[in-house]
């Protein structure tokens, strides 16, 4: 039993006993189906603002660096004239390979974090490298750390988080991920044992942490402390066995729609969400519906659908 008071707090207050006004919820570019900063199949990066506005949403993450404008004063202006702000960027991170992998990290923190920082973004949403390659299906290393990589691991992001905060006053959010090193729930909760909550915690996704069986709510309500951001997902619980069985690459089972439109996949979201809303209300809650791939016209209907269902299912969401 968890006796920490966010896990007990009602639901209309958060633990410090103020009014809830419940969290923010934002959406991404990946809900739009880019993962990359250029391709020629992905919605052209003005129609996804202007689809976003449209859908109902003000909070934006920055999405795969250079599909967005990367000159911070054209970025404000677009962002401006829609009334959209943003939320966080996104780096991807490969410590436990060694001390050669810092440069590669910073050099991204130096474009991400430098231009997310000057819209006021406070976040820097961190993915691992995966073991299989999300462009190839290929398998690139074992599937498992060694304690020393594990070790390597934990003292990269404690060193990126620091930095972060000191050079940008960025906050790291960790992602696990299916295909990564850092995905099951002993995975997770290893990788915060290994690190310091000063300098790293979660972007929890609750897609990714369903994908291999995690309790999003277990994990909320046994480590508070350490939830700094959510994306917000389903898995499709009716495929995921079969992808798991099958040993399906990530890659391939988004392409078959293992990501699917809320309601109808795992978890529930209004009870992830009102766990998060007790814990602190100023955590961002940004869908983010994996879906690259996908045509054009597809994404925008299935994001007003999602927010509208948020905002149905529960009182402890806001748009800003």
């Amino acid at each position: 039993m968890n006796d920490s008071p966010a896990a007990n707090a009602p639901a209309s207050e958060p633990a410090n006993g103020a009014p809830n006004p419940g969290l923010r919820i934002g959406t991404a570019p990946d809900s739009w189906g880019v993962w990359f900063p250029d391709d020629p199949k992905q919605v052209p990066w003005q129609r996804f603002l202007d689809e976003v506005v449209t859908a109902g949403y003000e909070w934006i993450e920055l999405g795969p660096y250079g599909y967005l404008p990367t000159d911070p004063h054209q970025l404000e202006d677009e962002l401006g004239k829609r009334g959209l702000k943003l939320s966080a960027g996104t780096v991807f991170t490969g410590f436990h390979k060694g001390e050669d992998q810092w440069q590669r990290a910073w050099d991204q923190a130096l474009e991400v974090a430098g231009l997310a920082s000057k819209l006021g973004a406070e976040h820097l949403v961190v993915i691992p490298d995966l073991w299989r390659s999300d462009a190839t299906s290929e398998q690139l290393e074992p599937r498992t750390l060694t304690d020393e990589q594990w070790k390597k691991l934990g003292a990269g992001h404690d060193r990126l988080g620091k930095a972060l905060l000191e050079e940008f006053g960025m906050k790291q959010q960790f992602h696990s991920h299916a295909d990564s090193h850092i995905g099951t729930t002993r995975e997770v909760l290893r990788f915060l044992d290994e690190t310091d909550p000063r300098f790293t915690n979660l972007c929890l996704d609750t897609g990714h942490f369903a994908y291999y069986g995690g309790d999003n709510v277990k994990l909320i309500e046994d480590r508070p402390d350490r939830i700094g951001y959510l994306h917000l997902k389903q898995v499709d619980p009716t495929m995921l066995f079969d992808v798991l069985k099958n040993d399906q690459p990530f890659a391939e089972a988004v392409a078959d729609g293992i990501m699917i439109e809320p309601p109808n996949g795992i978890p529930d979201l209004a009870p992830v969400i009102e766990a998060v809303a007790r814990i602190d209300p100023e955590i961002f809650a940004i869908v983010e519906q994996d879906m690259y791939g996908c045509d054009v016209d597809r994404p925008f209907p299935i994001a007003k659908r999602t927010r509208e269902h948020i905002f149905g299912c529960t009182h402890l969401a806001r748009i800003s």
